[in-house]
């Protein structure tokens, strides 16, 4: 009994310092001493015997014991196959057990969030603290897409809220709309460009001006409205690049030009210290942002978050 025990204790030992040792070893040794042979464990696993012989040696071998005496018909479990197969079959029972729990717990409440990043720039990250607090078991979803990829998750019903500009509405079959900012428009550009001598931008002043912009497969409204806003001002801007997938690698693209771009005062949280900020004057018309949500079978959390959202919203319209 005393060198069972030393046997069991020094296996337990021995196994947490192995990195080879897998759940699977313990099944397929298990298996062989429950069944006393290794054709028919190798028929319950649906191996060929050769490969759970393998196996059970690549076990052995990692351990540094010898677990099994091999005979020409039959097998035996040394004492220490014998101890370490208790401990086999105590483990994969406490595994069985967890993967059975874990199989029949209730899923955890889902609330699925799309979000432009530059729109909701230093907002969001207090929003989504409050609701973590106020609603511990619901897990927060959130994705920072471009609204092409908000559309595209809206149509197949993988999104709950999406967090874009309204003026994608008609893209958004049977959702509703909740007003939540305007962002003014501002340019953004590089420190090195003339134009950030400037304290103001008069909106002229981009006539004849070449623009950096967003790409127009991942955020196909950005032209259209840069064209309505400037319009009233007799300014048709001049896109020379307009590969950009996201706001960071637009950034990246300003700095090396010393070029600009048209955005909105949503980025300010966000700007690196190579570019600047002018606003304009007077103002170009600001981008209304909306939050949609399905009309049918809504998330019953989505009017938590949007209430913690505009209220977060409130009070940074009340800092500045």
């Amino acid at each position: 009994m005393a060198n069972a025990m030393f046997l069991v204790l020094l296996i337990l030992l021995v196994i947490p310092t192995v990195g080879l040792v897998e759940l699977r070893h313990l099944r397929y040794f298990a298996a062989v001493a429950a069944h006393g042979s290794f054709s028919r464990a190798a028929n319950q696993l649906h191996l060929t015997q050769p490969a759970l012989s393998r196996q059970v040696k690549s076990l052995e071998d990692e351990i540094g014991i010898a677990l099994i005496v091999r005979g020409q018909n039959t097998i035996a479990l040394t004492s220490a196959g014998e101890a370490f197969y208790e401990e086999a079959k105590d483990i994969l029972a406490r595994v069985d057990v967890a993967v059975r729990r874990i199989k029949t717990r209730p899923q955890g409440e889902k609330l699925r969030i799309g979000y432009v990043h530059s729109l909701t720039a230093g907002i969001m990250p207090r929003v989504v603290e409050r609701f973590r607090s106020y609603n511990k078991h619901v897990f927060l979803e959130l994705s920072d897409l471009t609204t092409d990829e908000m559309r595209q998750k809206a149509a197949a019903g993988e999104i709950d809220m999406a967090i874009l500009p309204k003026s994608l509405e008609p893209h958004f079959k049977g959702f509703q709309w909740v007003e939540l900012q305007r962002l003014a428009p501002v340019l953004v550009l590089s420190n090195k460009n003339p134009l950030a001598k400037m304290s103001k931008i008069h909106p002229a002043k981009l006539r004849d001006k070449e623009l950096l912009g967003l790409g127009a497969d991942k955020y196909p409204e950005y032209v259209p409205r840069l064209k309505a806003i400037l319009k009233p001002f007799g300014v048709k801007p001049q896109l020379y690049n307009q590969t950009s997938e996201d706001i960071a690698a637009l950034f990246i693209a300003i700095e090396a030009n010393a070029g600009m771009a048209v955005l909105t005062e949503g980025v300010l949280p966000m700007l690196p210290a190579a570019l600047a900020v002018r606003r304009f004057s007077p103002e170009l018309a600001p981008l209304l942002i909306a939050a949609a949500m399905p009309v049918l079978r809504p998330n019953p959390h989505s009017e938590a978050f949007l209430k913690l959202l505009l209220d977060e919203i409130s009070k940074s319209s009340r800092r500045k």
